[in-house]
């Protein structure tokens, strides 16, 4: 079956405008084009598609999008089954997060004695599966699945003090690091107190420690815009400043 372009745009939920930029970056082209220059689309187009909003979903950008599917050895049912097992892990948690909900709502009306420990449980999840949306992709080409695994697994195995402290330690390199910021200088002694601050923040969460790869995501801090948002949200500058901070202290 073929679909013009606004039948399409229907069908999928997505608009014409959309569709059309989508065939400028070469993300998705029609399958022909009318006399009259109109976009047909036609199965294969409509199945692409579909796996580009499913890894829109999944929080994955449009430049990732397009390696995957222009990559030789992609295939629509290994990527259907690979969509499947992250959907699956994603109401897992979704699962985990509202049965924590319910024990806390039973807990404040007195039917149920809720252990401080089951408080932070879905906490833990959130936090592991945000970080897996958002940079799984890049840390576990980066450091292996095995490295990233094990990481999760130190999490989720982490007491309420430690989480506790783990949050406090991040907030002081935040801190820190504003502090170092205003006198501009790597090697100052606040510059250096949060690397150390960062070095046993990462001890905390990494299976395993070492310089090099905590240069390696010092690259990352200032690579990926990902990660500069989240310290630039702080002061424009943080993270190219913990970067430098890093490689002349630790």
């Amino acid at each position: 079956m073929e679909y013009t372009i606004q039948q399409l745009a229907k069908l999928s939920g997505v608009t014409t405008r959309t569709l059309r930029y989508y065939d400028e970056i070469d993300l998705l082209k029609p399958f022909r084009l009318t006399d009259s220059g109109y976009r047909i689309y036609g199965e294969w187009e409509v199945q692409l598609l579909q796996q580009i909003l499913l890894y829109r979903e999944l929080g994955l950008k449009l430049e990732k999008i397009k390696e995957i599917l222009c990559s030789s050895n992609f295939d629509i049912k290994s990527a259907l089954l690979e969509h499947r097992k992250k959907l699956l892990k994603e109401r897992t948690r979704i699962e985990k997060m509202l049965l924590n909900v319910e024990k806390t709502i039973q807990s404040m009306k007195g039917e149920y004695e809720m252990m401080d420990k089951e408080r932070f449980e879905g906490l833990k999840d959130k936090m592991v599966q945000e970080n897996e949306k958002q940079y799984g992709d890049e840390i576990r080409k980066k450091y292996g699945e095995n490295v990233i695994d094990a990481s999760n697994a130190k999490l989720r195995g982490m007491n309420e003090e430690q989480f506790k402290e783990n949050q406090i330690l991040e907030q002081r390199i935040i801190d820190l690091l504003k502090e170092a910021m205003q006198k501009g200088d790597i090697h100052d002694v606040k510059a250096k107190e949060a690397v150390a601050c960062h070095k046993k923040w990462l001890k905390q969460y990494w299976p395993s420690y070492s310089i090099e790869a905590h240069k390696g995501l010092a690259d990352m801090y200032v690579a990926d815009e990902r990660f500069t948002a989240y310290y630039d949200q702080h002061r424009k500058g943080m993270a190219q400043f913990l970067r430098e901070a890093i490689y002349a202290n630790i």
